[in-house]
């Protein structure tokens, strides 16, 4: 017997949207994972509202559905698409839906949904690690160009001499320049 896939990258995997601040998941989605029709998924929730408080699932706003509509995520409300303003789950909403449902793909779709917002939590975090690693870099650079800066102008005067005061300390090929001087002059 062939084991479900409860890894996120499951081929009915559902798609975590931001709304209002939240990561939700859109009824169609979990009611193809819990392997029901939507208008059956939807007329479960309203049966057991109670168990739905405005943290677990709420329903979009036409702004909402419209933003939704604009990134293709459902199909319009011309040719067949939806009439109803869609409902989405947070993931404590996902996993209530599936005890409402009592089915065992319902049960079994419930670990997957829950390990698909916990892959999504982590993702998250990596990123904000390497957000924050990324900044820490940025600084360790910008005390760098500083400290090179002061460097360089240290150095400009050394490589660029001024003509007019010469070092009172000249050594070297400034007394050999000094002596052909003196013997152009004899001749």
């Amino acid at each position: 017997m062939a084991k479900k896939n409860n890894s996120p990258n499951h081929k009915h995997s559902p798609h975590i949207y931001k709304v209002r601040g939240r990561d939700v998941v859109l009824d169609q989605d979990l009611a193809k994972l819990y392997a029901v029709s939507t208008s059956a998924f939807n007329q479960a929730i309203k049966r057991n509202a109670a168990r739905f408080p405005s943290d677990f699932a709420f329903q979009l706003d036409e702004a909402e559905f419209t933003h939704l509509i604009s990134q293709n995520v459902t199909s319009k409300t011309t040719h067949g698409g939806r009439r109803k303003l869609p409902w989405v789950f947070t993931e404590h909403g996902a996993i209530m839906a599936a005890t409402v449902l009592r089915s065992e793909e319902a049960t079994s779709m419930s670990v997957y949904v829950v390990r698909a917002f916990v892959a999504m939590r982590e993702e998250l975090t990596a990123n904000t690690k390497i957000l924050q690693r990324i900044a820490e870099i940025d600084h360790k650079l910008l005390e760098h160009d500083f400290v090179l800066q002061d460097l360089i102008e240290q150095l400009l005067p050394l490589l660029n001499p001024s003509k007019e005061g010469s070092c009172p300390n000249s050594m070297g090929f400034q007394a050999i320049q000094e002596s052909r001087n003196k013997e152009e002059d004899m001749f």
